[in-house]
Protein backbone atom coordinates (compact mmCIF):
# COMPACT_ATOMS: atom_id res chain seq x y z
CA UNK A 1 0.00 0.00 0.00
CA UNK A 2 1.75 3.46 -1.11
CA UNK A 3 -0.83 6.05 -0.07
CA UNK A 4 0.72 9.13 1.40
CA UNK A 5 -1.27 10.54 4.29
CA UNK A 6 -2.08 14.39 4.45
CA UNK A 7 -3.10 13.93 8.42
CA UNK A 8 -0.84 13.63 11.22
CA UNK A 9 -2.45 10.53 12.44
CA UNK A 10 -2.57 8.51 9.61
CA UNK A 11 1.31 9.51 8.82
CA UNK A 12 1.76 8.42 12.56
CA UNK A 13 0.04 5.08 12.28
CA UNK A 14 1.55 3.95 9.29
CA UNK A 15 5.24 5.20 10.43
CA UNK A 16 5.06 3.64 13.50
CA UNK A 17 3.62 0.75 12.68
CA UNK A 18 0.28 0.84 14.21
CA UNK A 19 -1.57 -0.41 10.89
CA UNK A 20 -2.79 -3.06 9.36
CA UNK A 21 -6.04 -2.51 7.18
CA UNK A 22 -8.63 0.45 6.60
CA UNK A 23 -11.87 0.35 5.22
CA UNK A 24 -11.20 3.64 3.64
CA UNK A 25 -7.94 5.48 3.43
CA UNK A 26 -8.16 8.20 1.68
CA UNK A 27 -11.91 8.84 3.00
CA UNK A 28 -10.35 8.21 6.57
CA UNK A 29 -7.58 10.86 5.72
CA UNK A 30 -9.39 13.52 4.28
CA UNK A 31 -11.94 13.10 7.67
CA UNK A 32 -8.86 13.35 9.73
CA UNK A 33 -7.17 16.28 8.36
CA UNK A 34 -10.57 18.37 9.19
CA UNK A 35 -9.54 18.17 13.09
CA UNK A 36 -10.81 16.71 16.11
CA UNK A 37 -12.76 13.72 15.09
CA UNK A 38 -14.18 11.56 17.79
CA UNK A 39 -12.84 8.07 17.18
CA UNK A 40 -13.41 5.20 20.13
CA UNK A 41 -12.08 1.77 20.85
CA UNK A 42 -13.97 -0.73 23.01
CA UNK A 43 -12.76 -2.77 25.79
CA UNK A 44 -14.54 -5.61 27.88
CA UNK A 45 -14.27 -5.57 31.57
CA UNK A 46 -12.99 -9.60 31.89
CA UNK A 47 -10.37 -8.51 34.51
CA UNK A 48 -9.65 -5.70 36.96
CA UNK A 49 -7.04 -4.58 34.56
CA UNK A 50 -5.92 -4.55 30.95
CA UNK A 51 -2.58 -6.23 30.32
CA UNK A 52 0.54 -5.02 27.77
CA UNK A 53 -1.69 -6.85 24.65
CA UNK A 54 -3.80 -4.24 25.33
CA UNK A 55 -1.24 -1.24 24.91
CA UNK A 56 -1.20 -1.09 21.74
CA UNK A 57 -4.83 0.28 21.13
CA UNK A 58 -4.38 2.36 24.23
CA UNK A 59 -1.16 3.88 22.65
CA UNK A 60 -3.49 4.35 19.28
CA UNK A 61 -5.87 6.09 21.34
CA UNK A 62 -3.06 8.61 22.89
CA UNK A 63 -1.69 9.53 19.38
CA UNK A 64 -4.99 10.23 18.23
CA UNK A 65 -5.71 12.67 21.25
CA UNK A 66 -2.00 14.21 20.49
CA UNK A 67 -2.32 15.21 16.71
CA UNK A 68 -5.70 16.67 17.04
CA UNK A 69 -8.18 14.08 17.48
CA UNK A 70 -11.09 13.22 20.50
CA UNK A 71 -10.96 9.50 22.22
CA UNK A 72 -13.65 7.49 23.01
CA UNK A 73 -12.85 4.72 25.56
CA UNK A 74 -15.71 2.40 25.38
CA UNK A 75 -16.19 0.16 28.14
CA UNK A 76 -18.35 -2.72 27.77
CA UNK A 77 -20.59 -3.20 30.96
CA UNK A 78 -23.03 -4.46 28.32
CA UNK A 79 -21.24 -6.40 25.90
CA UNK A 80 -19.14 -8.03 28.41
CA UNK A 81 -22.54 -10.29 29.88
CA UNK A 82 -22.05 -11.82 26.08
CA UNK A 83 -18.16 -11.99 25.77
CA UNK A 84 -16.23 -11.96 22.28
CA UNK A 85 -15.75 -14.86 20.83
CA UNK A 86 -13.28 -14.01 18.00
CA UNK A 87 -10.80 -16.57 17.48
CA UNK A 88 -11.25 -18.20 20.73
CA UNK A 89 -10.97 -21.98 21.18
CA UNK A 90 -14.31 -21.55 23.99
CA UNK A 91 -16.84 -19.69 25.70
CA UNK A 92 -15.73 -16.81 27.94
CA UNK A 93 -17.09 -17.41 31.74
CA UNK A 94 -19.96 -15.37 32.59
CA UNK A 95 -19.72 -12.89 34.86
CA UNK A 96 -21.76 -10.97 37.47
CA UNK A 97 -23.13 -7.62 37.13
CA UNK A 98 -21.11 -6.40 40.42
CA UNK A 99 -18.09 -8.10 38.65
CA UNK A 100 -18.25 -6.75 35.90
CA UNK A 101 -18.72 -2.87 37.41
CA UNK A 102 -15.37 -4.18 40.11
CA UNK A 103 -13.67 -4.39 36.40
CA UNK A 104 -14.54 -1.30 35.09
CA UNK A 105 -13.71 0.59 37.93
CA UNK A 106 -10.18 -1.06 38.10
CA UNK A 107 -9.71 -0.35 34.27
CA UNK A 108 -10.61 3.45 34.68
CA UNK A 109 -7.52 4.22 36.13
CA UNK A 110 -5.11 2.95 34.03
CA UNK A 111 -7.00 5.06 31.18
CA UNK A 112 -5.59 8.28 32.71
CA UNK A 113 -2.15 7.88 32.46
CA UNK A 114 -2.34 7.98 28.90
CA UNK A 115 -5.53 10.20 27.67
CA UNK A 116 -6.65 13.66 29.16
CA UNK A 117 -10.59 13.38 29.54
CA UNK A 118 -10.34 17.12 30.38
CA UNK A 119 -13.24 19.39 29.00
CA UNK A 120 -10.76 20.50 26.09
CA UNK A 121 -11.85 19.70 22.62
CA UNK A 122 -10.10 16.86 22.07
CA UNK A 123 -10.41 15.62 25.87
CA UNK A 124 -11.23 12.20 25.69
CA UNK A 125 -14.99 10.76 27.32
CA UNK A 126 -15.37 7.44 28.90
CA UNK A 127 -18.76 5.37 28.27
CA UNK A 128 -20.42 2.94 28.95
CA UNK A 129 -22.35 0.31 26.35
CA UNK A 130 -24.52 -1.13 29.14
CA UNK A 131 -26.44 2.44 28.66
CA UNK A 132 -28.46 1.85 26.18
CA UNK A 133 -27.44 -2.19 25.55
CA UNK A 134 -29.24 -3.10 29.33
CA UNK A 135 -32.64 -1.06 28.32
CA UNK A 136 -33.18 -2.93 24.93
CA UNK A 137 -36.43 -3.79 23.65
CA UNK A 138 -35.88 -7.85 22.25
CA UNK A 139 -38.41 -7.52 19.57
CA UNK A 140 -37.57 -4.39 18.86
CA UNK A 141 -34.48 -4.92 18.50
CA UNK A 142 -34.67 -7.68 16.00
CA UNK A 143 -37.30 -5.91 13.97
CA UNK A 144 -35.15 -2.56 13.74
CA UNK A 145 -31.00 -3.72 13.84
CA UNK A 146 -31.26 -7.71 13.18
CA UNK A 147 -33.11 -7.71 10.04
CA UNK A 148 -29.84 -5.73 8.44
CA UNK A 149 -27.72 -8.58 9.43
CA UNK A 150 -27.01 -11.39 6.89
CA UNK A 151 -26.11 -14.82 9.17
CA UNK A 152 -24.23 -16.29 5.76
CA UNK A 153 -22.22 -13.22 6.26
CA UNK A 154 -21.67 -13.47 9.64
CA UNK A 155 -20.25 -17.15 9.36
CA UNK A 156 -17.85 -16.43 6.59
CA UNK A 157 -16.41 -13.95 9.01
CA UNK A 158 -12.67 -15.28 9.62
CA UNK A 159 -13.31 -15.01 13.53
CA UNK A 160 -16.69 -17.18 13.87
CA UNK A 161 -15.23 -19.64 11.16
CA UNK A 162 -11.68 -20.49 12.60
CA UNK A 163 -14.18 -21.57 15.44
CA UNK A 164 -16.87 -23.45 13.30
CA UNK A 165 -14.16 -25.31 11.28
CA UNK A 166 -12.81 -26.75 14.26
CA UNK A 167 -16.26 -27.69 15.22
CA UNK A 168 -15.89 -26.30 18.74
CA UNK A 169 -18.96 -24.89 19.68
CA UNK A 170 -20.12 -21.31 19.28
CA UNK A 171 -23.29 -19.89 21.76
CA UNK A 172 -26.29 -18.23 20.10
CA UNK A 173 -25.29 -15.80 22.91
CA UNK A 174 -21.68 -15.36 21.48
CA UNK A 175 -23.12 -15.07 17.96
CA UNK A 176 -24.96 -11.74 18.90
CA UNK A 177 -21.63 -10.33 19.90
CA UNK A 178 -20.99 -8.92 17.08
CA UNK A 179 -24.55 -7.36 16.31
CA UNK A 180 -24.35 -6.07 19.46
CA UNK A 181 -20.56 -4.39 19.35
CA UNK A 182 -21.97 -2.98 15.39
CA UNK A 183 -24.97 -1.08 17.15
CA UNK A 184 -23.07 0.58 19.69
CA UNK A 185 -20.66 2.08 16.73
CA UNK A 186 -23.74 3.74 15.44
CA UNK A 187 -24.83 4.89 19.05
CA UNK A 188 -21.68 6.72 19.55
CA UNK A 189 -21.90 8.07 15.78
CA UNK A 190 -25.52 9.55 16.73
CA UNK A 191 -24.79 10.26 20.48
CA UNK A 192 -21.53 11.72 19.40
CA UNK A 193 -20.57 12.16 16.46
CA UNK A 194 -18.39 9.38 16.34
CA UNK A 195 -16.86 8.62 12.93
CA UNK A 196 -13.95 5.99 13.22
CA UNK A 197 -13.83 2.50 15.21
CA UNK A 198 -10.07 0.79 15.62
CA UNK A 199 -9.14 -2.93 17.30
CA UNK A 200 -6.86 -5.13 16.80
CA UNK A 201 -7.38 -6.80 13.21
CA UNK A 202 -9.26 -9.71 14.80
CA UNK A 203 -12.44 -6.85 15.13
CA UNK A 204 -12.22 -6.66 11.32
CA UNK A 205 -15.26 -7.84 11.01
CA UNK A 206 -16.81 -6.80 13.57
CA UNK A 207 -15.59 -3.36 12.68
CA UNK A 208 -17.11 -3.67 9.10
CA UNK A 209 -20.54 -5.42 10.47
CA UNK A 210 -20.93 -1.52 12.26
CA UNK A 211 -20.02 0.68 9.88
CA UNK A 212 -22.53 -1.18 7.20
CA UNK A 213 -25.28 -0.72 10.40
CA UNK A 214 -24.34 3.13 10.77
CA UNK A 215 -24.35 3.72 7.04
CA UNK A 216 -27.82 1.51 6.68
CA UNK A 217 -30.05 3.14 9.76
CA UNK A 218 -28.74 6.58 10.01
CA UNK A 219 -26.80 7.07 6.61
CA UNK A 220 -23.64 7.99 8.89
CA UNK A 221 -20.20 8.18 7.15
CA UNK A 222 -17.72 6.11 9.19
CA UNK A 223 -14.07 4.26 8.90
CA UNK A 224 -12.60 1.37 10.68
CA UNK A 225 -8.91 0.97 11.42
CA UNK A 226 -7.20 -2.18 12.46
CA UNK A 227 -3.96 -2.46 14.22
CA UNK A 228 -1.79 -5.99 13.72
CA UNK A 229 -2.74 -8.74 15.89
CA UNK A 230 1.19 -9.19 17.85
CA UNK A 231 3.56 -11.28 19.03
CA UNK A 232 6.94 -11.46 19.65
CA UNK A 233 9.36 -12.26 17.47
CA UNK A 234 9.75 -15.94 18.97
CA UNK A 235 5.93 -16.42 18.25
CA UNK A 236 4.53 -15.91 21.95
CA UNK A 237 1.34 -13.78 22.25
CA UNK A 238 1.91 -10.45 23.24
CA UNK A 239 1.43 -9.59 26.82
CA UNK A 240 2.51 -12.89 28.56
CA UNK A 241 5.30 -13.65 29.99
CA UNK A 242 6.87 -16.51 31.85
CA UNK A 243 5.08 -15.94 34.83
CA UNK A 244 1.17 -15.05 32.93
CA UNK A 245 -0.24 -11.65 31.91
CA UNK A 246 1.62 -8.26 32.37
CA UNK A 247 -1.25 -6.33 33.99
CA UNK A 248 -0.88 -2.44 33.59
CA UNK A 249 -2.18 -1.70 36.73
CA UNK A 250 0.46 -1.74 39.85
CA UNK A 251 -1.18 -3.68 42.55
CA UNK A 252 -1.27 -6.53 40.08
CA UNK A 253 2.28 -6.15 38.40
CA UNK A 254 5.03 -4.22 40.61
CA UNK A 255 6.61 -1.51 38.25
CA UNK A 256 9.47 -3.27 38.38
CA UNK A 257 7.97 -6.70 37.11
CA UNK A 258 6.83 -4.41 34.32
CA UNK A 259 9.83 -2.20 33.88
CA UNK A 260 12.05 -5.99 33.76
CA UNK A 261 9.58 -7.51 30.84
CA UNK A 262 10.08 -4.75 28.77
CA UNK A 263 13.88 -5.10 29.84
CA UNK A 264 14.21 -8.49 28.28
CA UNK A 265 12.70 -7.84 25.39
CA UNK A 266 14.39 -9.59 22.40
CA UNK A 267 16.94 -7.69 20.45
CA UNK A 268 14.67 -8.43 17.01
CA UNK A 269 11.55 -7.21 18.68
CA UNK A 270 13.65 -3.81 20.70
CA UNK A 271 13.32 -1.11 17.45
CA UNK A 272 9.33 -2.52 16.52
CA UNK A 273 8.46 -1.74 20.37
CA UNK A 274 10.05 1.68 20.45
CA UNK A 275 8.21 2.63 17.61
CA UNK A 276 4.81 1.20 19.02
CA UNK A 277 5.37 1.84 22.89
CA UNK A 278 6.94 5.28 23.22
CA UNK A 279 6.90 8.43 21.60
CA UNK A 280 10.37 8.89 20.62
CA UNK A 281 11.49 9.83 16.98
CA UNK A 282 10.91 7.12 14.28
CA UNK A 283 14.89 7.46 13.12
CA UNK A 284 15.78 7.15 16.62
CA UNK A 285 13.88 4.22 17.28
CA UNK A 286 14.82 2.81 14.11
CA UNK A 287 18.59 3.74 15.26
CA UNK A 288 18.49 1.86 19.01
CA UNK A 289 16.85 -1.49 17.09
CA UNK A 290 19.79 -1.46 14.56
CA UNK A 291 22.35 -1.92 17.77
CA UNK A 292 23.64 -4.80 18.76
CA UNK A 293 26.27 -6.73 21.32
CA UNK A 294 26.36 -4.64 24.17
CA UNK A 295 24.68 -1.40 23.10
CA UNK A 296 21.24 -3.08 22.29
CA UNK A 297 20.82 -4.03 26.11
CA UNK A 298 21.29 -0.25 26.15
CA UNK A 299 18.23 0.81 23.78
CA UNK A 300 16.41 -2.14 25.85
CA UNK A 301 16.92 -0.08 29.09
CA UNK A 302 15.45 2.87 27.40
CA UNK A 303 12.48 1.10 26.25
CA UNK A 304 11.67 -0.25 29.46
CA UNK A 305 12.36 3.36 31.04
CA UNK A 306 10.55 5.31 28.22
CA UNK A 307 6.95 2.63 28.65
CA UNK A 308 7.33 2.23 32.62
CA UNK A 309 7.36 6.15 32.87
CA UNK A 310 3.93 6.78 30.20
CA UNK A 311 2.08 4.43 32.70
CA UNK A 312 3.62 4.62 36.16
CA UNK A 313 5.73 7.78 36.30
CA UNK A 314 9.37 8.80 35.35
CA UNK A 315 10.38 8.29 39.35
CA UNK A 316 9.08 4.02 39.49
CA UNK A 317 11.11 4.29 36.18
CA UNK A 318 14.25 5.26 37.79
CA UNK A 319 13.74 3.46 40.56
CA UNK A 320 12.95 0.24 38.85
CA UNK A 321 16.29 0.94 36.59
CA UNK A 322 18.32 1.39 39.79
CA UNK A 323 16.94 -2.05 41.47
CA UNK A 324 18.15 -4.10 38.23
CA UNK A 325 21.64 -2.36 38.36
CA UNK A 326 21.89 -3.14 41.90
CA UNK A 327 20.55 -6.82 41.50
CA UNK A 328 22.36 -7.60 38.20
CA UNK A 329 25.33 -5.54 38.59
CA UNK A 330 26.67 -5.29 42.24
CA UNK A 331 24.42 -8.60 43.34
CA UNK A 332 22.47 -5.95 46.37
CA UNK A 333 18.59 -7.08 47.19
CA UNK A 334 16.83 -4.18 45.59
CA UNK A 335 14.09 -2.44 47.70
CA UNK A 336 12.01 -2.22 44.12
CA UNK A 337 11.77 -5.85 43.85
CA UNK A 338 8.65 -8.12 44.18
CA UNK A 339 8.61 -8.51 48.50
CA UNK A 340 6.71 -11.39 49.99
CA UNK A 341 6.30 -10.74 53.94
CA UNK A 342 6.32 -13.26 55.63
CA UNK A 343 4.81 -13.52 59.78
CA UNK A 344 6.41 -14.61 62.81
CA UNK A 345 3.39 -16.55 63.27
CA UNK A 346 3.80 -18.54 59.76
CA UNK A 347 7.85 -18.95 60.44
CA UNK A 348 7.53 -20.08 64.60
CA UNK A 349 6.47 -23.44 62.16
CA UNK A 350 8.90 -23.17 59.36
CA UNK A 351 7.83 -22.50 55.69
CA UNK A 352 9.11 -24.76 53.10
CA UNK A 353 11.08 -23.39 50.21
CA UNK A 354 8.62 -24.98 48.01
CA UNK A 355 6.14 -22.60 48.95
CA UNK A 356 8.07 -19.36 49.04
CA UNK A 357 8.98 -20.09 45.59
CA UNK A 358 5.55 -19.86 44.70
CA UNK A 359 3.87 -17.63 46.90
CA UNK A 360 6.73 -14.88 45.83
CA UNK A 361 5.75 -15.28 42.30
CA UNK A 362 8.93 -17.11 40.93
CA UNK A 363 6.88 -20.52 40.40
CA UNK A 364 3.69 -21.36 39.39
CA UNK A 365 3.12 -24.32 41.37
CA UNK A 366 4.65 -26.70 44.01
CA UNK A 367 5.68 -29.14 40.96
CA UNK A 368 7.21 -26.15 38.60
CA UNK A 369 9.27 -25.01 42.17
CA UNK A 370 10.57 -28.24 43.03
CA UNK A 371 11.53 -29.01 38.95
CA UNK A 372 13.61 -25.36 39.45
CA UNK A 373 15.32 -26.74 42.47
CA UNK A 374 16.01 -30.11 40.75
CA UNK A 375 17.45 -27.91 38.04
CA UNK A 376 19.56 -26.38 39.98
CA UNK A 377 17.66 -23.17 38.41
CA UNK A 378 16.15 -21.74 42.20
CA UNK A 379 18.88 -19.62 43.98
CA UNK A 380 18.80 -17.48 47.38
CA UNK A 381 21.05 -14.90 47.76
CA UNK A 382 22.98 -15.87 44.39
CA UNK A 383 23.34 -19.57 46.06
CA UNK A 384 21.47 -22.53 44.29
CA UNK A 385 19.34 -24.49 45.78
CA UNK A 386 19.39 -27.94 46.30
CA UNK A 387 16.96 -29.08 48.90
CA UNK A 388 12.94 -29.12 47.91
CA UNK A 389 12.55 -29.96 52.01
CA UNK A 390 14.83 -27.25 53.18
CA UNK A 391 12.27 -24.75 55.93
CA UNK A 392 12.49 -21.17 56.31
CA UNK A 393 11.94 -19.43 60.12
CA UNK A 394 13.01 -16.07 61.51
CA UNK A 395 16.29 -16.84 62.32
CA UNK A 396 17.11 -17.67 58.16
CA UNK A 397 15.17 -14.17 57.79
CA UNK A 398 17.04 -12.64 60.25
CA UNK A 399 18.00 -10.31 57.23
CA UNK A 400 16.09 -9.85 54.18
CA UNK A 401 17.06 -12.42 51.11
CA UNK A 402 16.83 -12.19 47.61
CA UNK A 403 15.26 -15.15 46.06
CA UNK A 404 15.70 -15.83 42.14
CA UNK A 405 14.41 -18.23 39.80
CA UNK A 406 16.63 -18.66 36.75
CA UNK A 407 18.85 -15.54 35.61
CA UNK A 408 16.19 -12.49 35.33
CA UNK A 409 13.03 -12.93 37.71
CA UNK A 410 13.76 -12.39 41.11
CA UNK A 411 12.06 -11.29 44.44
CA UNK A 412 12.73 -10.19 48.05
CA UNK A 413 11.46 -12.25 51.17
CA UNK A 414 11.55 -10.73 54.17
CA UNK A 415 9.87 -11.04 57.71
CA UNK A 416 7.00 -8.91 58.11
CA UNK A 417 6.79 -5.61 60.13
Amino acid sequence: MTYHPKSEFMSVMMTRGFLADCTDYQGLDEALAKGAMPAYIGFDATAKSLHVGSLIQIMMLRWLQKTGGKPITLMGGGTTKVGDPSFRADERPLLTEEQIDDNIAGIKQVFAAYIDYSAAPTGAIMVNNAEWLDGLNYLEFLRDIGRHFSVNRMLSFESVKSRLDREQSLSFLEFNYMILQAYDFMELNRRYGCMLQMGGSDQWGNIVNGIDLTRRVIDGEVFGLTSPLLTTSDGKKMGKSQDGAVWLDAEMCSPYTFWQFWRNTTDADTGRFLKLYTELPVAECDRLGKLDGAEINAAKVILANEVTTLLHGRAAAEAAEATAREVFEKGGLGDDLPTLELSDAELSGGVSIVQVLVRAGLAKSGKEAKRLIAEHGARMDDVALSDAGLMLDAAALSEPVRLSAGKKRHALVKRAG
